[in-house]
């Protein structure tokens, strides 16, 4: 397989605000550095998967207003790559409209949709996961998801119940799926990581361009006449004007409930490669490394004393001391200062 046909859809028209002061409804998570890297989750994002899909063929998916947030963090994308939702949909038709975008131009495209805000630590087993899905595709009507081998029991995730007793002849690392499962309770997702086949959701698909575009056409028609109807108007003028009116009569669905749920050639790909949707300050710190008290610091100069299980993020900062806390979050940005309980941080999300 021609490595000039993968292709990679990057999701980041998102309204993740949940790291606040850092992340807001006007600049959400995936354009802010939340690592203290100097680089942000959706260049990282980007980043990681150029070993597998060249540059040129790297496509994303964002609200009209993040438009130039994207230009400016990744200015190696030209302009007409980068696409404009004029309204939220969900999931569903930003895969669709990036999907019949694609094919329009290259017909047998393989392509991997993934977020914008996750993290990933060992990027080298992410770009082998990724290749090996994009090779089975290749070759096949399967559809891939990522499956993320599960460490403790986080009600926050969906989960994937996959079928190991045989894997696919194909590829020995691939297995069927046997059924998605939403959000669980606590003593459900207990009962989760008690078997060996269920995995969390990373929201990471593989496919080839026409076997997605089938599966809109079977199991979302209204979605799919939208976007085929269109197929004379793409790389035109006119696609921007039809999209703006056309967009927004799509329902808004998730790919997992108009397509994965339905459809028969579902596949998951179990890995474990350093992974986290970081949807909190707290998921955050379990991708981080912590000193021997527990604290979780990111910033030029931070000292603790007597201070435990805290999360400090001060990357503005010259200097930062904290005494005698534990189990504080402590995070400044653009002259905003939060300090509160760790377990009191859902009280500050979504703030403009």
């Amino acid at each position: 397989m021609a490595e000039g046909n993968n292709h990679l859809v990057i999701m980041a028209g998102g309204v993740g605000s949940r790291l606040y002061p850092m992340s807001t409804l006007n600049c959400p998570k995936q354009f802010i550095d939340v690592l203290g890297c100097g680089k942000t989750l959706l260049q990282l994002t980007y980043e990681r998967f150029l070993s597998v899909v060249p540059r040129e063929n790297v496509w994303v998916v964002t609200s009209e207003s993040y438009k130039d947030l994207v230009a400016e963090q990744l200015p190696d994308i030209p302009q007409e790559q980068i696409l404009l939702e004029p309204c939220r949909r969900n999931t569903a038709p930003c895969i669709a409209y990036a999907s019949w975008r694609i094919k329009s131009l290259y017909p047998h495209a393989n392509i991997v949709v993934s977020p914008s805000d996750h993290v990933v630590t060992d990027t080298e087993e992410f770009a082998r996961v990724i290749q090996s899905s994009l090779n089975f595709v290749s070759e096949s009507d399967a559809i891939v998801t990522l499956g993320m081998k599960p460490d403790r029991p986080e009600t926050g995730y969906g989960y994937i119940q996959a079928d190991l007793r045989f894997s696919t002849a194909r590829n020995k690392e691939i297995f069927r799926v046997d059924s998605f499962h939403e959000k669980p309770s606590l003593e459900l997702a207990e009962k989760y990581i008690r078997q060996t086949n269920f995995y969390w959701n990373a929201g990471i698909f593989i496919w080839n361009v026409n076997t997605i575009i089938n599966a809109f056409r079977v199991y979302q028609p209204d979605i799919s006449t939208i976007f085929e109807n269109m197929l004379p108007y793409y790389n035109s003028p006119k696609e921007s004007e039809l999209i703006r009116e056309k967009f927004p009569l799509c329902e808004s669905i998730s790919v997992d409930y108009a397509i994965l749920e339905n459809a028969e050639e579902i596949y998951v790909f179990p890995a474990d490669f350093g992974w986290s949707d970081v949807g909190t300050w707290h998921s955050l710190q379990k991708t981080l490394s912590t000193d021997t008290n527990g604290n979780t610091c990111v910033g030029k100069q931070i000292e603790t004393v007597d201070t435990r299980n805290c999360i400090i993020h001060t990357t503005n900062f010259k200097k930062v001391v904290v005494q005698g806390l534990d189990g504080y979050l402590i995070v400044e940005q653009n002259g905003e200062l939060l300090i509160c309980n760790i377990a009191e941080e859902k009280n500050f999300h979504n703030r403009k």
